[in-house]
């Protein structure tokens, strides 16, 4: 089975990406799923470094899969939508990750 390669762009940027055969729509709701993500923290307008917006971005979409995989111990109401903007202590606790992250970063600019 041959991998065909897709252009696509996230944050407007050009990538070139290996895609197996038959995988082109799966592939390409990836990257408008990570298109969104990183154009969110981007306008949130606190980060302007291209490799910390797709850490958070990255961070955000690990989170809110493993909130959608997770069996909810019981459900008072109505689920929200994952487009609902972040509460306070959500936005609270971005800002501690990403001062941490910061603090990594500066060391060597690398995370790995």
């Amino acid at each position: 089975m041959s991998n065909k390669q897709l252009e696509v762009q996230i944050m407007g940027q050009s990538y070139l990406l290996g895609c197996p055969e038959g995988g082109d729509a799966r592939l390409l709701a990836a990257v408008d799923k990570v298109d969104q993500a990183m154009c969110k923290v981007r306008d949130a307008g606190k980060i302007k470094a291209r490799d910390r917006i797709a850490v958070l971005a990255a961070l955000n979409l690990a989170f809110e899969h493993t909130e959608s995989t997770a069996i909810p111990e019981s459900t008072p109401g109505p689920a929200t939508s994952q487009a609902d903007s972040l509460s306070e202590s959500d936005n609270e606790r971005l800002g501690q990750l990403l001062k941490k992250l910061d603090q990594a970063l500066h060391k060597d600019g690398q995370l790995i």
